[in-house]
């Protein structure tokens, strides 16, 4: 895929959880394309170093800022500080895995705070300036889990559900507007994220942190992790004009597994 077929001026791009994994291959992606990229977080080192290691020589321009995306008022506070939103990337989230019978209803809450709470607080947030531009991008990165349910994720597969279903839902509301939302559901992605599921299944079952690595591998038809470039190309041509007509849907990155 690729992101634009023409040159196209500098766009205001917003990725939350933008300083690791995912998101901070999301960051690079967009400020090669020469995009002014905001990145949110929670974790203030972790921004720094996402600064001092991409911005020297980005063809865009980055700024970081602590933002909890559960936090209804720091999200506020967050976007009200932007000039304009054209992209919006719902990439912040958390993940653990457990029986239902041991999921607590803190870990529950938890799961939806981030990864559906903190899309849709962003996403209303973004939505204004978008309206006053007549123009704008969302994508949430969600999950195969937001297709397909799986053992022992009951609180991360129905939260990605919701954060899946909340896309659907803001493209009809904005059908027919110059305003998409989509969502793009990666299988497992060679993450830190991802190494505390390894951590979790060798725990859980002795196994060495090789053959865990190889369990979550083989859950899809690729046989490996992904790369977090894959799903920042995903998320890139999704919010480029190649991608103009494409509007609540939820692409799945797995090599052919869930097939719609």
């Amino acid at each position: 895929m690729t992101a634009r077929a023409t040159p196209s001026p500098s766009r205001s791009v917003v990725v939350t959880g933008g300083a690791k994994g995912i998101g901070r291959a999301l960051v690079a992606r967009f400020l090669a394309e020469g995009d002014r990229v905001t990145a949110l977080g929670r974790d203030e080192d972790a921004l720094a170093d996402l600064a001092a290691g991409l911005h020297s020589g980005a063809a865009g321009s980055l700024a970081t800022a602590v933002c909890d995306v559960t936090d209804e008022a720091a999200v506020a506070a967050a976007f009200d500080a932007l000039d304009r939103v054209d992209v919006l990337v719902n990439n912040a989230g958390v993940a653990t895995a457990a029986p239902l019978a041991r999921v607590t209803l803190a870990d529950w809450e938890r799961h939806f705070a981030v990864n559906a709470t903190g899309a849709f607080l962003c996403t209303r947030a973004a939505l204004g300036p978008m309206r006053e531009a007549e123009s704008g991008v969302i994508v949430t990165v969600a999950s195969t889990a937001g297709r397909v349910g799986a053992p022992y994720t009951a609180a991360y597969t129905a939260s990605k559900h919701a954060a899946v279903g909340l896309m659907r839902a803001v493209a009809a509301e904005l059908a027919g507007s110059r305003i998409r939302a989509n969502a793009v559901c990666p299988t497992f992605v060679d993450t830190p994220m991802t190494e505390r599921s390894i951590a979790q299944i060798v725990e859980a079952t002795g196994r060495t942190p090789e053959e865990g690595a190889a369990a979550l591998a083989g859950g899809s038809p690729l046989g490996r992790l992904l790369d977090p470039q894959e799903v920042a190309d995903a998320v890139a041509w999704l919010a480029s004009d190649a991608a103009r007509s494409i509007n609540g849907q939820a692409l799945v990155l797995d090599g052919g597994g869930i097939q719609s």
